[in-house]
């Protein structure tokens, strides 16, 4: 009796392997890295230097598959390590990739902190099968919908605990990240490599400058594993095989490539801001521009968008114009018209491995990176990363340090505006943390069931404006933007989710921290479908705030400061100082959701007429989640500028255009004699099925 083992990812590159029993099967466009008994193998568009293995025997040998800025020698100190226990070894080097470590019949797969290099795992051929993906594995098993975990997404979409380990595939589960999946003789066992804060006692706290410095070494040790490929011993590299990696000779003569070098956007926010400047300013070739008769040479392309549809731009592209003044950097302004909105180009999105809100801006993305570099920086998750969540307010009167709360409570009322109410909202902020702080996780989850109930029966489910987010975000678990829509039947289903989770034993955490590391991989699941369904051939995304070094040293930040009004900017700037980067324009760090909320709304009224026909007999109605004629109506009044909350018509959009792709799919990802017959969900949505909780 053998089992298998598989690591796939799916859209731009991945890695697979399977055995057991006789039984031939293997991933269509993949090249092996080791055999049996235990194969591996890689799938898809891969660069020579992404692929890298470390052998010791025959038995011993360490797979890594991404970005990674360890040498040779320092893999085969964490081979050796992980082969006596050590895990966390295998998530320290600087980058974003994925380790798989063979030891006699012992394979670990260490997944990624945030949970944008997810493992997953489905029993098979009496062992065990796991990928970086999940279609693959519904694929390998002939799987059918779970409606119950799209449920579930929808519902509560930051709550692991009403998601738990599923997936939207039956049979098919998620380890969490910070976790590892060790396979051993036919067993399988998922472990935790990083340490979890207890309900009442805070982690060790290092002071702000310690902390900011922590940051600061992080990203720059992320933005140089991405300018510099590693070295490689001798014979390391693996075959190429039958779908070789490109290499920059290669992406330069494909025909329709991204233009070669780095680059990174000025526009979208601090963040990618801060990127951008420091991999202009770290020594060595950021990448070379050609073809604009500057005869700069090595120059860092840097992208601004400007959405002409919508306007109110341009204070942000101003700065943009000033930071690229630098001489390391040329300015290119992508301009788009009403196909560069949101809900734009729908028919053309690409199949994702699940369903994301990202789905809707898919055109959108693809338009401005099409003008980008073959490497790209964004800086998606630095806000789940470095901004305090509301509930972080309960940890601190945990802590007993309730002076650190005026400030941010302050803030809040100034953004409430002035009005009678708003001297009374420090003290609705005080009470709802010292609510949190005083509610077991037990009775958390319970009473989250319980309105989740209530919800069925009209009750608020949000409020409006930043004290109402506030004040829904400071409990255990919320519902969703898109739980108003779902049906009674629907919302039961996830309320008895929650009401078993409560039961079950957990290492307690405190809520803040809890709350905040879902809010993370939520938004680490939205990048890495947002990556799958705007993919440019031979182009790579780099979201440095989603590794794993960066992640450690974001949390190590106190949390008297990141609740602070303006803290993210504030690091930023002290992070960018430290490299020596001090000239920045006015008003750089200001946050505002102004832009991208008037471009939602606008891009829903144009394409209102193909939304109300993509709901016209949805399949989220076939699977009983939804209403037909209530997200019609929603859409409609959404489009006339009606209070509706845009992030929840996105859920339920993305949602129902997953499924049509999913369903319409043809072939599947195997090959060989013992090959599935049939692609995973192949019989479709049963209608009005039972949901599974």
């Amino acid at each position: 009796m053998g089992w298998s083992s598989i690591a796939a990812n799916f859209g731009t590159a991945g890695a697979v392997g399977a055995s057991g029993e006789g039984r031939t099967v293997h991933p269509v466009g993949a090249q092996l890295l080791w055999g049996d008994p235990d194969p591996l193998w890689a799938v898809g568009d891969w660069r020579p230097d992404e692929v890298r293995v470390v052998t010791v025997d025959s038995l011993t040998k360490l797979a890594v598959l991404g970005c990674c800025a360890a040498s040779d020698e320092e893999l085969k100190v964490g081979l050796f390590a992980a082969r006596g226990g050590a895990l966390r070894h295998l998530t320290a080097w600087a980058g974003s990739y994925t380790a798989v470590v063979q030891s006699g019949r012992r394979v670990t797969i260490a997944g990624d902190l945030a949970g944008a290099r997810p493992v997953f795992y489905t029993p098979w051929a009496n062992g065990t099968a796991y990928a970086t993906a999940a279609l693959p594995l519904a694929d390998l098993i002939e799987a059918q919908l779970d409606v119950g975990h799209l449920a579930a997404l929808l519902a509560c979409p930051e709550t692991p605990e009403a998601l738990r380990d599923s997936t939207p595939y039956d049979g098919v589960k998620r380890i969490p990240p910070g976790h590892a999946l060790i396979l051993r003789e036919g067993s399988r066992e998922i472990t935790g490599y990083e340490p979890v804060a207890s309900l009442a006692v805070a982690g060790p706290q290092i002071e702000a400058v310690r902390a900011i410095d922590g940051v600061r070494d992080a990203l720059i040790d992320a933005v140089r594993a991405r300018l510099t490929a590693p070295r490689h011993a001798p014979g390391t590299p693996p075959d190429p095989g039958p779908v070789p990696g490109m290499g920059p000779a290669e992406r330069r003569a494909a025909r329709g490539a991204p233009m070669p070098g780095i680059g990174a956007d000025l526009s979208g926010g601090s963040a990618s801001g801060t990127l951008a400047l420091l991999a202009a300013g770290l020594p060595g070739a950021p990448g070379t521009v050609l073809g604009h008769g500057t005869g700069a040479g090595e120059r860092l392309l840097a992208l601004t968008f400007n959405d002409l549809a919508t306007g109110g731009r341009e204070a942000e592209l101003e700065r943009a114009r000033v930071i690229a003044s630098n001489p390391r950097l040329h300015h290119v302004v992508v301009a788009a018209g009403e196909e560069g909105l949101p809900y734009a180009g729908l028919d053309s999105v690409q199949l994702t491995d699940e369903p994301a809100p990202s789905l809707i801006m898919a055109e959108r993305h693809r338009g401005r990176l099409s003008a980008g570099s073959a490497d790209h920086f964004t800086g998606a998750g630095a806000r789940q990363v470095l901004d305090a969540h509301p509930a972080r307010l309960a940890d601190l009167l945990l802590d007993r340090r309730r002076r650190h709360l005026l400030r941010p409570v302050a803030a809040l009322a100034r953004a409430e505006g002035p009005s009678p109410q708003s001297l009374f909202i420090p003290l609705r902020v005080y009470r709802a943390a010292r609510k949190l702080a005083r509610t077991p996780y037990r009775t958390g989850l319970e009473t989250a069931a319980d309105r989740l109930l209530a919800a069925n029966r009209g009750g608020l489910l949000n409020g409006s404006g930043p004290l109402g987010a506030s004040l829904a975000a400071l409990t255990w678990s919320r519902p969703g933007p898109a739980a108003r829509w779902l049906t009674g039947e629907a919302l039961a289903e996830v309320s008895v989710r929650l009401t078993e989770a409560a039961t079950r034993p957990t290492s307690v955490q405190r809520p803040g921290e809890a709350r905040a590391r879902a809010a993370l991989a939520r938004q680490a699941t939205d990048q890495r479908i947002l990556e799958q369904a705007a993919e440019i051939r031979s182009q790579r995304l780099h979201a440095p705030f989603l590794d794993n070094q960066v992640v450690r040293a974001c949390r190590a930040l106190p949390e008297s400061l990141r609740v602070q009004p303006g803290a993210r900017a504030a690091i930023l700037r002290t992070v960018l100082a430290g490299a020596g980067i001090h000239d920045l324009p006015p008003g750089w760090g200001a946050t505002t959701h102004a832009t991208s909320t008037a471009a939602a709304r606008t891009g829903l009224r144009v394409a209102l007429p193909h939304l109300i026909a993509l709901f016209d007999a949805p399949l989220l109605a076939d699977a009983g989640l939804v209403e037909a004629r209530v997200v019609r109506k929603a859409l409609r009044a959404a489009s006339e500028g009606e209070a509706v909350p845009l992030d929840g018509l996105a859920d339920l959009i993305s949602t129902e255009l997953w499924l049509r792709r999913l369903l319409s799919r043809r072939g599947t990802c195997w090959t060989g004699t013992a090959a599935p017959r049939q692609r995973a969900v192949a019989g479709g949505v049963p209608p009005r099925p039972t949901l599974r909780s």
